[in-house]
């Protein structure tokens, strides 16, 4: 029936394959436009004003080089003192950012005069920095190795990846009409360029260039990237370009400018693959290890010391390095240590790695020694790290006891005193800080609302016998009633 009715002129049915097509696409477009909108920050970007607070931040004198100076030395007792709080603060105040900023932005609009002088200011206040650092460390008689320092000499991938995103960050929000000064606050402490300088500083004090090397490695990394995020953020904004009167002189610069981009961006790129490689390595390691020596059980006296493992990347030539230590009189037998080596050529960035074991037996007592020594350096930092954690949390629970202590049951209390005063019209309560300049209390507060009717006698009796009740009611004798019109 349903063939005759259609061959007589009625429509056609529908083809639900169109349908769901046109619905899916519709719901496409639905989406890439909400993305649009959602994710598009040209229209609410400030180009001019965000070209002048960059500029502003590039001198290098004065008050400025005080700053530094000031944050350097509180850096440096932080690192000394094995402090994350105090690192922190002078990440806060330090104004290195500026340069690297202004590097990032002169680059991108072909400003070569304010590239040149964002480069001055920025060796100076490096070569400042280190300089400072090093005689900090250099004169104070205590130069322990805090696991706050060691962090900074030793960069990978993940330094990259913070630098680069907390530079897109900063400068997104440099760029949008009134600044978000807590992303400003919050990229000085991510990308962490005074803490590297500081151990510049500290390893040319102590005579470990190494350090040294790998604190301004990460530095180096920071700097890179920060300018480099810097640079592709003003580009994708369309900043206006800087316009030279003369035509030949505007085309040098030009090219010079996108020689010197360029120039960055390949060192930038060759950290980036190093990094990334490095990385990988220790990631197939580390899954090596997993299934070797990790499960390997020991029959009596000997113990895997993994906190000592050294996991050594290199580039060309030379092999990396794999090398594990074991402590006690056990030895591992030399078949399984073989059989571990060929287990090892499954990975492929571990075929030409050296893979060495020290074990108790086979080393000498100096060498044992040492490594003893630095098991307990490590676990020390780890303990004094995990005490001061402790006694923050021990006086966070001791705050959060004491104010659940005085929560009061409001909903209840302003029910009972509207039955017991019928003049109260409201009721408001909060908790109010007062210091006599050597205490600091809490007070509870209750504000009280009366009849605008009611009997000013009535009122001022009824105020002073609430304010008895209500420190009767919650046991407080600091407590306080405020008439409020």
């Amino acid at each position: 029936m349903s063939e005759h009715l259609f061959a007589e002129g009625n429509p056609q049915p529908p083809d639900s394959g169109d349908e769901v097509k046109k619905g899916f696409m519709g719901l496409v477009g639905s989406v890439r436009k909400f993305l649009l909108e959602l994710l598009e920050i040209r229209s609410n970007t400030d180009a001019a004003a965000t070209k002048e607070s960059i500029i502003a931040d590039i001198p290098f004198k004065g008050h400025t080089s005080w700053i530094l100076v000031c944050s350097i030395f509180i850096a440096s007792v932080g690192l000394n003192a094995n402090s994350t709080a105090v690192v922190i603060g002078a990440m806060l105040i330090s104004p290195l950012m500026g340069p690297i900023l202004g590097m990032g932005l002169s680059l991108a609009i072909n400003d070569i005069d304010t590239l040149r002088r964002s480069f001055k200011n920025f060796t100076v206040m490096v070569v400042l920095s280190v300089i400072t650092a090093f005689l900090f460390f250099y004169l104070f008689p205590l130069r322990d190795e805090s696991s706050e320092l060691l962090a900074r000499t030793k960069p990978d991938i993940r330094d990259v990846l913070i630098a680069f995103f907390g530079g897109l960050a900063l400068v997104i929000a440099r760029a949008k009409k009134g600044t978000i000064a807590s992303v400003i606050f919050g990229v000085a402490i991510a990308t962490a360029l005074m803490p590297p300088l500081c151990t510049v500083g500290f390893g040319l004090a102590i005579g470990k260039p190494w350090y040294a090397a790998g604190a301004m490695y990460l530095f180096i990394i920071n700097t890179i990237f920060i300018g480099l995020a810097t640079f592709l953020v003003i580009k994708y904004l369309r900043f206006p370009m800087v316009r030279y009167a003369n035509s030949q002189r505007r085309r040098m610069i030009a090219r010079a400018a996108s020689i010197t981009g360029i120039a960055v961006m390949i060192p930038a790129g060759f950290t980036f693959y190093q990094v990334f490689q490095e990385s990988l390595f220790k990631k197939q390691a580390n899954q090596f290890l997993k299934e070797t020596i990790e499960v390997y059980q020991f029959n009596s006296a000997g113990r895997y010391v993994d906190n000592l493992t050294k996991l050594e990347y290199q580039e060309g030539d030379e092999p990396s390095l794999i090398e594990l230590v074991c402590m006690g009189d056990e030895l591992i037998p030399e078949n399984v240590i073989n059989t571990w080596r060929v287990q090892k050529n499954d990975y492929s960035r571990l075929k030409d790695a050296e893979f060495r074991i020290l074990q108790g037996g086979k080393d000498d007592s100096e060498e044992k020694f040492n490594y003893v020594s630095e098991l307990y350096e490590k676990n020390k930092a780890e303990l004094l790290n995990k005490d001061e954690q402790i006694r923050l949390l021990e006086e966070e629970v001791a705050t959060l006891t004491k104010n659940a202590g005085k929560q009061i049951p409001f909903e209840s209390i302003s029910a009972e005193a509207k039955a017991n005063y019928s003049n109260i019209q409201k009721v408001g309560f909060s908790y109010q800080l007062q210091t006599d300049f050597k205490k600091l209390d809490t007070i509870p507060v209750f504000e009280v609302q009366w009849k605008s009717d009611a009997n000013a006698n009535q009122i001022q009796s009824d105020s002073r016998k609430l304010e008895n009740w209500l420190k009767l009611r919650i046991q407080d004798s600091t407590l306080v009633v405020k008439e409020v019109n």
